[in-house]
């Protein structure tokens, strides 16, 4: 078993030192292979039949990411931002500017909700929509950190829980795929339509956490200057100010319809197929074909929408083959013998260390949709070892690679509101985005993961 050790070592340490996570996953299977007594070829082998396994998850993802970019051509952000910013006007008392506050919370929870299912975009929108609401951030004294742990609980909490877009992707796609695919020499098998219940305790754990930060770790007054800052992104000729008196954002309403129905298309044909890419290449077709982008920079917004989401492809990728290096190794059983010789039969200190574990190869990682090929492997015979059901199998392996994904600083749900909260440069990652979503999200995804594995 000291291969596989040696493997997820080597890949955790050098993801912590900064390398680039696709190498470090290579340089781990490499290493856990050779140790293993496969040799090079043989683990080189084993590595590539494992990367056809992320292949389509990394496609959707790419996909995806060109709709996001298509999207946000046709100023839907950019409107939003400006509603927000004229229901300002006129609040320059507390109980108005309190109503506004609490506005902006739901609809910067809802943006991020939405981004995983209704508008598949993922983190796009977030350097888009947030740096035009700074003004009203700063105006109304909001402590930024809050606003992040409240983007990174809709980004996070709603692929756990909700089956559709990247949600569909995570619960289904990954985790339940893997969870039957590693179980099925052990002729353990779990049904799709229970994993969103399985994981609704740790999910519920993340919301205790969003409100502890509302309402109390962040709600007092914190004072930022005021930084003009450009827009990342200028689909529209627009300006917007704090006042609201300029110009509202010119967005005809053939686009404005158009946009709304290449979302309902898009919504539409994922449920109806169940295939993200299609749902994707729909969106695109709508939008270009309505002259959202012209048609010579098609090309231009594509690629540039793929390119935003291959890193994430990439890992998943290489997570897969990693993953079959593991499984080439022939040492899980050993491994799985050994941690229940360790443990003893407690259920309890089984569920802790796993959850422990995937916290800290999340945080490595940074991405909890590329750990679960990683964990799945070993924790799916582990659980069947220790006699956890088939939900508790469920909530131990979604919640121990969701965990550190609201806290790592590689993550997509901590780079993603950095990149809109820090347009002015007061915003710092480690200690604005990736400590308070660690504190609040994390911890309680460890104790409610727990209950979870318990009560199941």
């Amino acid at each position: 078993m000291f291969a596989i050790l040696a493997a997820i070592g080597v890949m955790f340490g050098l993801s912590l030192a900064r390398v680039p996570v696709v190498f470090a996953l290579i340089i781990g299977a490499v290493t856990g292979g050779l140790l293993a007594g496969l040799g090079l070829h043989g683990t080189l082998e084993a590595f590539n039949n494992g990367l056809g396994g992320g292949a389509k998850i990394a496609l959707a993802y790419g996909v995806l990411g060109a709709f996001a970019l298509a999207l946000a051509r046709s100023g839907l952000p950019d409107l939003l931002a400006y509603k927000l910013i004229k229901t300002l006007k006129g609040s320059s008392n507390e109980k108005a500017q309190n109503r506004v506050k609490y506005l902006i919370f739901i609809t910067v929870a809802l943006a991020a909700i939405c981004s995983q299912n209704v508008i598949p975009v993922h983190i796009a929108f977030i350097p888009v929509l947030i740096p035009p609401l700074l003004s009203v951030f700063n105006h109304l004294q909001l402590d930024r950190r809050l606003i992040a742990c409240v983007l990174t609980f809709g980004l996070v909490a709603t692929y756990m829980l909700v089956p559709f877009g990247f949600g569909a992707i995570f619960l289904n796609d990954i985790l339940g795929q893997n969870i039957n695919t590693f179980g099925q020499p052990y002729g353990f098998k779990i049904n799709y339509a229970d994993i969103p219940s399985a994981m609704a305790i740790p999910v519920f754990g993340m919301f205790v956490g969003l409100l502890v930060a509302v309402f109390f770790s962040y709600r007092k007054k914190r004072v930022y200057e005021e930084v003009h800052v450009e827009p990342v992104q200028q689909s529209i000729s627009s300006e917007l100010d704090i006042t609201g008196e300029k110009s509202k954002p010119e967005i005809s309403k053939f686009t404005l319809s158009m946009a709304l129905i290449a979302v309902v298309a898009t919504l539409w044909v994922q449920v109806a197929s169940d295939s993200m890419i299609l749902a994707g290449l729909v969106g695109v077709a709508i939008l270009s074909c309505a002259g959202i982008f012209k048609w010579k920079e098609a090309d231009d917004v594509i690629i540039s929408g793929m390119r935003m989401m291959a890193l994430v492809g990439f890992i998943m990728i290489a997570a897969q083959g990693f993953a079959s290096v593991i499984s080439a190794t022939n040492q899980v059983p050993a491994l799985v013998e050994a941690s229940v010789q360790w443990i003893g039969s407690s259920q309890g200190l089984a569920a802790f260390w796993m959850l422990l574990i995937g916290l800290l190869i999340t945080l490595g990682i940074g991405s909890s949709f590329s750990t679960i090929p990683i964990l799945a492997i070993i924790y799916v015979p582990l659980c069947i070892q220790f006699g956890f059901s088939p939900a508790a199998t469920i909530a131990i392996i979604g919640t121990a690679a969701a965990l550190g994904d609201a806290g790592s600083p590689a993550s997509d749900s901590t780079l993603g509101p950095t990149s809109g909260l820090n347009m002015d440069g007061q915003h710092d990652h480690m200690k604005d985005s990736v400590i308070p979503t660690f504190i609040h999200f994390n911890i309680p995804l460890m104790i409610f993961g727990w209950i979870a594995a318990m009560v199941l």
